[in-house]
């Protein structure tokens, strides 16, 4: 009979803490369903975006970031759904970047996240043209629902927090690094 050392208990919670707190799955579920149904909302206002995807029918992308992941399935009708459990990924597209806030301020830079790609050259190239040239227009949905001018108000306003948070996390960034912020003199 093999004897457990006294402190696997210890080592086990020790893992569990770096690894964080992990979300109970029907949240993880839900979360993943509420993706694919912007994605596919994102997809049906370009044609040619679905049209693309079309010949990916069955393919499986698989995108991980640290321990979450996602895969997803392309349709016959050239859109997204969450892949089966346990679906070989045809793709694998991995951000390699782990900071939550080097993610953010590439995000706000508008520059794509560092990545690693494993798998099918063509899914590749169908996604990445997918990255490079659809867009939500968030302010034509808002404006469905509560007009134009409210929906150009509220839209105007995101880009104003918008920018200010990246300013704010450009000015983070640089007085971690040691750095000056940019509006301001050395002393």
């Amino acid at each position: 009979m093999a004897t457990q050392s006294p402190f696997s208990f210890l080592e086990n919670l020790a893992q569990r803490i770096v690894a964080g707190p992990q979300p109970p799955q029907w949240m993880v579920h839900e979360v993943q369903q509420r993706v694919v149904l912007l994605l596919n909302h994102v997809l049906m206002q370009e044609r040619e975006a679905m049209g693309r995807l079309l010949g990916q029918s069955g393919r499986v992308a698989r995108v991980q970031w640290r321990q979450f992941s996602m895969a997803l399935q392309v349709t016959p009708a050239g859109l997204f759904n969450v892949a089966a459990p346990g679906a070989q990924p045809d793709l694998q597209i991995v951000v390699t970047e782990t900071s939550p806030l080097a993610l953010a301020q590439t995000a706000l830079r508008g520059d794509k996240p560092t990545i690693s790609i494993q798998g099918d050259v063509q899914l590749a190239g169908e996604i990445n043209w997918l990255v490079d040239h659809v867009r939500w227009d968030l302010e034509e949905d808002l404006a469905r629902i509560v007009g134009d001018a409210p929906a150009h108000a509220i839209a105007q306003g995101a880009r104003r927090v918008t920018q200010a948070l990246g300013a704010f996390v450009a000015r983070f960034a640089g007085g971690r690094a040691g750095s000056q912020p940019p509006d301001r003199a050395p002393s």
